[in-house]
Formats: structure tokens, sequence, C-alpha cells
């Protein structure tokens, strides 16, 4: 059963909300009010009547419990009414502070909000999971630190004056930094980065900027510097494609629960509030189920949603036996405090039905200690309706596997819709921690795109077993991407991609079949801290016309001697392999742009003959180029069922299509693609996959052979038919 929590009143309160009003006589309100509302014990609202010394306390005491609590279990969410705080606070770990007014000047700090790394003496290069939205600090002192690196974003912050995005050692050193993310936000002064090695802005304004490291990618931003790739290394992109900003809670004028939806816009330049109201509309806190962690189940939370509301995750730790399923269009899902949902059993933690207008915010996916096919689902496997109208969008979404406690998924977050808008990913396989290591904490791959049309912001993405990134629908960008491949590769042989024929797997890689791609702004580092490894190419794509990347950066962190990253993108650009010469450190391509045409050519089957099993119909059908004639198995598809292409001759090929339209359920729920020479000896597979359509496309590295085997590996209540078998080059 789904029970509304509503706000828990003290009997105290509640008394001088009796009391009479005499004029001339007010009461403040009591800092033991501020964790009494409808969110749960880790919320703290804030009024300003509140006195500033009590605030101050607790946010105090929060920070010192969260100042080093890296991977610990404890949320909170520190939220302020309109009004001016004179207070000075500290941010820390798994801590998100919020204005509640509707635009971030109806609440103002003007003493200081800051985030430090005096913890790690000025580095603050693992400073992560926090936030700040919706407010503006006048800062005492004059500026404002924000020293933070992944999973810390600040949008819609109003700074009136400096702000430093690094911390200073106990030597007055610029310590490092490895962020990070501001958005839709004014700084009046200058930005300094300083030592940040990497840094995302979207649709922000300020004064001046004041460098940059190794890469940094401004999109929309209202007068950002020159584009000046590779030193500095700047990549400006004049307006925003698509977008909306993220939904955010707030009180209305009538002291009422709310939650803002900014609409989607296209084109866009600055910030979305700067001359009035960000454009959307306002949803009652009333059509939300309250998901707090001591009571909330997945079973609950299904529930709320088919009765048609929306959720909003309070601070805490969601442990789930089950998928939550977002099946109804425009569905909002917002989390405060850092919310993680963890899945038990290795199911889904939540998966998105093929639908209009989904919005999710403000969650981090922790792996289960059993395997989870993936952490967040966007649409079902062949999903393939259009959303450009009404896209869904995915914002401040954060995925670990291990480094809080044992983790296994196989793919983070896999996006089948298109349209899909993804703005702010960290996706962590943990390189430190508890249960981390090669074996231990698995995750093959970050992110896969399945979509067409997929539209990314700030996608940091590190340390996965295998391809950290794997984009195969079309027509997708990213802007800004920061990936460590994997630390701790024990040898070179557990790591090859190819079939073993090449070293290493690509950190972005977009698969050989795409022929319409486009991406700003890539860095990939190693750190191979374990064994001599070597990547052959940090980025791999397509070499056809309609692919182009724009500015790339390899770095060599660190590692064992012997190790490197050999080329940029396709076998360009130069090798890095140590600290020094600084051209052994970092290597950059300003442009890559393919020059094929992307359309495959296929093979001559003159003369090419089949042989089946089970033995039924005539295998010659599947050769003859008439789709009015197929060859069946003539009985329901079991495993070790498989068809032989005899070409005649060696030939090289690197796709094959397996085309059964018109029995539009006959394809091979799963296969395994083999090649021999002398038609006896198979060796491993080259290709293997599940079939989710009639056409059935299979890409790999290019091979050369005669003999062509399909083993059908799946089971179905369908018989097994192909109309027509092409290879192509």
């Amino acid at each position: 059963m789904i029970k509304k929590v509503l706000a828990a009143v003290s009997v105290v309160s509640l008394a001088i909300s009796l009391l009479p009003v005499f004029s001339g006589i007010s009461k403040a309100a009591s800092i033991s009010d501020a964790n009494t509302t409808m969110f749960g014990p880790n919320v703290y609202v804030f009024d300003p009547t509140m006195p500033a010394a009590d605030i101050e306390s607790l946010a105090g005491t929060i920070f010192t419990t969260q100042e080093k609590n890296q991977f610990g279990s404890q949320r909170y969410a520190l939220l302020f009414k309109p009004g001016t705080y004179n207070v000075n606070i500290r941010e820390g770990f798994y801590t998100h502070i919020a204005g509640l007014g509707q635009n971030p000047g109806d609440m103002s700090i003007t003493g200081g909000l800051n985030v430090d790394a005096k913890w790690a003496n000025g580095n603050a290069t693992q400073n992560f999971w926090r936030s700040i939205e919706n407010l503006t600090i006048a800062p005492s002192s004059g500026k404002m630190r924000w020293a933070v690196s992944q999973a810390a974003p600040m949008r819609r912050v109003h700074v009136k004056g400096n702000l430093e995005l690094f911390d200073f050692d106990a030597n007055f050193n610029a310590g490092w930094a490895s962020g990070g993310y501001l958005a839709d936000s004014i700084v009046d002064n200058k930005v300094t980065p300083a030592s940040q090695q990497q840094w995302f802005n979207r649709n922000n304004q300020y004064a001046s900027w004041g460098g940059s490291v190794w890469n940094t990618v401004m999109v929309g931003d209202a007068l950002p510097p020159a584009a000046t790739f590779p030193d500095p290394p700047y990549t400006i992109v004049a307006n925003t494609p698509v977008v909306r900003e993220k939904p955010y809670l707030y009180v209305n004028s009538n002291g009422q629960y709310n939650v803002f939806v900014p609409a989607l816009q296209t084109n866009t330049k600055g910030v979305s509030w700067a001359n009035g109201s960000t454009p959307g509309s306002s949803l009652s806190i009333d059509q939300f189920y309250i998901a707090r962690p001591e009571t909330a189940t997945a079973a609950s939370i299904n529930a709320a949603l088919n009765q048609g509301k929306h959720l909003l995750f309070t601070p805490g730790i969601f442990h789930l036996n089950d998928t939550i399923r977002i099946n109804n269009a425009n569905t909002v899902i917002l989390g405060i405090g850092l919310p993680t949902l963890i899945s038990d059993n290795g199911k889904i933690a939540m998966s998105v039905a093929d639908v209009d207008g989904v919005k999710i915010s403000g969650l981090l996916f922790d792996a289960g200690p059993s395997m989870s096919p993936s952490l967040l689902e966007v649409g079902p496997t062949g999903s393939s309706l259009s959303h450009s109208s009404n896209p869904t969008i995915l914002q401040d979404l954060y995925f670990r596997v291990g480094g809080a406690g044992p983790g296994l998924a196989d793919i983070d977050l896999k996006i089948n819709s298109s349209n899909v808008i993804g703005d702010h990913f960290w996706i962590w396989r943990a390189d430190h921690g508890t249960g981390s290591g090669w074996g231990v904490n698995d995750s093959n791959y970050g992110l896969v795109v399945n979509g067409n049309d997929v539209t990314i912001y700030g996608l940091f993405n590190e340390h996965h077993n295998k391809y950290q990134t794997l984009w195969k629908g079309n027509g997708g960008r990213t802007y800004f991407y920061q990936s460590e491949i994997p630390y701790d590769v024990p040898n070179q042989s557990s790591w090859m991609s190819k079939n073993g024929m090449e070293n290493g797997y690509p950190s972005y890689k977009v698969a050989d079949g795409v022929t319409t791609h486009e991406a700003w702004g890539l860095g990939v580092y190693s750190f191979f801290r374990d064994a001599a490894v070597k990547l052959d190419s940090a980025i791999e794509v397509p070499d056809v016309t309609g692919v182009k990347v724009h500015h790339m950066t390899t770095i060599w962190l660190s590692g064992t001697a012997g190790s490197e990253i050999t080329h940029v993108i396709n076998g360009n650009g130069g090798r890095v392999y140590a600290n020094s010469p600084s051209a052994a450190m970092r290597q950059t391509v300003a442009e890559f742009q393919g020059v094929g045409t992307g359309v495959p050519t296929a093979l001559d089957r003159t003369g090419w003959t089949a042989t089946t099993s089970p033995v039924n119909s005539t295998p010659s059908n599947m050769l003859d180029g008439n789709m009015s004639t197929r060859w069946t198995t003539g009985t329901d598809m079991v495993p070790g069922q498989y068809f032989i292409v005899d070409m005649k001759a060696a030939k090289t090929f690197n796709q094959l299509t397996i085309d059964c339209t018109g029995n539009s359920k006959d394809y091979a729920r799963g296969y395994q693609v083999f090649v021999s020479n002398d038609g006896t000896n198979w060796g491993n597979e080259i290709a293997s996959g599940t079939g989710t359509a009639p056409l059935i496309t299979i890409n790999f590295a290019p091979k050369t052979a005669r003999y062509i085997k399909v083993v059908q590996t799946a089971t179905a209540t369908n018989w097994w038919s192909v109309r027509e078998f092409n290879v192509y080059n």
C-alpha cells in the first residue's frame, strides 16, 4: 500500500501556531523545525527567520560527518526558503544544497558557500557526489571556492564575486582537480580553473575565464573565450542545440511545495533566467510519490507510477528487489540529496518505456552484488519511435560499480530510445574503495547508445573492462568527453578487442555501421598501474564522411614502463607513454572527418552454395536474390541450428545481413558467426549477438575466409527462416 507521508509537527510548534498574534510581536522559526517536513529526517528546510548561528552550526555538523565520507551511507539535502542568510557553509560528500525560490535571486547567502579540499591537502580529485543549485551567493571574501571533480554539478547559481575551481595545498600550490560541470549560471567576475584538468560549461555567463589545462568545452555560453585548441585547449560551440534545464523543487507564494519543469528549448545562448523566470510549468507536490528510504519499496514505487504519479526520491539508500518501471509519458523522476538505488538481485534498477518526455535527474545508481544487465535502461531493445518533439532527458545521473561495496553490471547505462538528451553523467567503475579490482567489480560497458539522434552534454565515463562508450545509433552528438581507461588491466592478453586482433578497447567507440556522428572535446587518459599494457587508439570511429570529431587529446597520467596509448583516433596522432618530455605525456588531434561513403558493397554470390542443419527446405533459397523464397528449419528454434555458406574462394568481408523480412518472427533470437578456410576448422566466433528484428546486420573487423557458418543460439516457438543472406565489404 502506498502511504502519503504527512509533515511531522512538534507539539511545541503546534502550540505556537495556535497562539493569538499580537501587534508588534513575531515568532522566529526554530532550527528544530528544519527537518520536520514531508521529505524525512535527512532533508533540512531552513527559514530566514531561523538564527543564522543555528543554521551554520547544523550545516557544520553535517559537513564534519561528510567531509571525508567518500563511501558512506549518509545522504543530506539542505534547502533554503526564499530570503537572505548570513552564514558560512562548507559542503561535503553526498550533500545537496539548493534554494527553494523559483529563481536564483529569491534566496541569497551573504557569507560563504564553499567546497574545499583541505581533507586531502588541496587535492580535489576525489571531491565527488555533491551539488548546488538555484541560489545566489554574495561571498563576504569576494570569492567562492568550488574545488570539485566528477559528479559535482553547479546549476542555476549566481555568484556575486569571483569563482575558483580548485584549492591550495599547505604550501599554497594549486592542488589538482578533475571536474567538473557548470550550467545555467552567472558569475559576476572571473572564473579561475587553475589546475582543473578538464571542465564542461553550458549556457553560462561570466566576466572572464582564466585558463585550461587539458580539455575545456563551452556550449552556449554568453561570452566565452576564443576557440584556441590545443593551447589553451578551449572548444567553443556557440549555441546549445536542444536542452531543457533540470527540474527543481521550490516553494510558491502560498508556501506550498512545487516542482518546476523547465520547457524544451533549442538553439540557446546564455542563462535561462537572466531576463526573467525560466520558461516552463509547475507541478504540485501532491502529484508526486515521495519515496523515503525507510518506507518505500520497488512495489510501492511502481504502484504509484502506475497510478500516474511522478516520483521524488529523498536522501538515502534504496535497496530494490525489482525494476522501477516508468511507463507513462512525461513522468518526472527527481532526486534530492543524492538518493542511491541498488539492485540487490541482478535486475535492472530502472527502466523507461519507449515514450515521450520522461525526465530523470539527481540519482546515483549503485551496482549490486549480482550481475545486472544494466542499471538504467531507456527504451526497450528495438525501440523505434521518434521523440524529437518531446525527448526524454537525463540529468545529473551517476553510475557506480564497486567502491562502496561489491558491484557487477554488464552495461551501466543503455539508451535504446531515440532523441534522448543526456545532460551530465559520471559512469564509474571504481578504481579504489571496497570491492574493486580486475575480475571483482566487472562492468563491461559504461554507456551503450542504440537509439538514433541522441545528444549528450558532459559525459564522464571511466575504468570499465571493455568499451567505456559504445555508440551504435546514427545522428549521435557528444559535447565534452572525459575518460580514464582501466587502471587494473593485469596483462595485454586480458584486454584485446576485435577478437584478439587489436590492443585494448578504444574508450570512445562508434560502431562500424554508423554513418552519421559528431563529437566535440574528447579527452582519454591512461594509468596502466599493473602491467605494460597498450591501447591502439583512444577513439575509434567509422571512416565515413558523416562522422566528425573535433578537438581530441590523450594523456599519459602515469603507469608501468612500456604502457601507452599508441594513437589518438583511428591510428592517427602520436603515442603517449611517459610524463617527460611533454609530447610523451600529451598528444592532440584537432579535427577528424571520415572520407568513405559508409555504403558497404555486397559480394557477388554467383556459384555460392549452402548447407544447413536441420536439413529442410532449399538452402539455396537464401542465395537466389528472390524475396519470395526462403530456407527454413521447419521446426522451432533451438540452440545449435546452423547454416554454412561456401563462397568457393577466399573473400575479404566485414559485414553480414540475415534477412527474414516477410516472416517477421522467424529471425534468430541469438547467433554466433564463425569463418573457415577449409570448412572444417572454425576457430573462435568472430561475432555474436541477439536478434531483435527481421533484418539482422552483423559488423566485425575485416576477415578473409572461404566459408561462413552462422549458428542459432536461442530458443523460440517460431521457425528460423532466412530469405536472403548477403556478405559485404
